[in-house]
């Protein structure tokens, strides 16, 4: 006779919890005003002509996109170097994570690649605000 796992053993699969997932109303609010926002803000704030000369990187595009539970603020930058291995990059640059109710957390990435939870439970429009008036969501 074989003996079980306990359900509470590192790495036990039961130790994992469980998440819902977004409703496509909620989807469908979030990827309306943070287009507007893109459109209307964003784009005319940080996307400009390309220099003359490029000697660093820079935006051509700013777009928002979900990922499981995460809609993402994402930037595409051009790589000027025409020895350069890739012609452009994506950089995140805002995460709402959906929380329930309409309510998000907000957060930001660091320079090593970790999200830094600056709020909870925000409502999407302070969300926006937020992304749109504070330095640590720049692109």
């Amino acid at each position: 006779m074989t003996k079980k796992q306990p359900p509470w053993m590192f790495g036990s699969p039961r130790s994992k919890p469980t998440r819902g997932g977004v409703p496509e109303a909620v989807k469908a609010e979030v990827s309306t005003k943070a287009n507007d926002l893109i459109e209307t803000v964003l784009k005319p704030q940080y996307i400009q002509p390309p220099p003359d000369n490029p000697q660093f990187n820079y935006i051509v595009d700013l777009y928002g996109k979900w990922y499981q539970r995460y809609f993402y603020l994402c930037a595409t930058y051009r790589v000027p170097d025409p020895d350069a291995r890739v012609a452009s990059f994506e950089v995140k640059c805002a995460r709402m994570e959906y929380s329930r109710d309409n309510r998000f957390h907000l957060s930001f990435p660091r320079h090593t690649g970790q999200w830094v939870e600056l709020y909870t439970d925000l409502p999407l429009d302070e969300c926006l605000i937020s992304i749109r008036d504070e330095p640590f969501f720049f692109p």
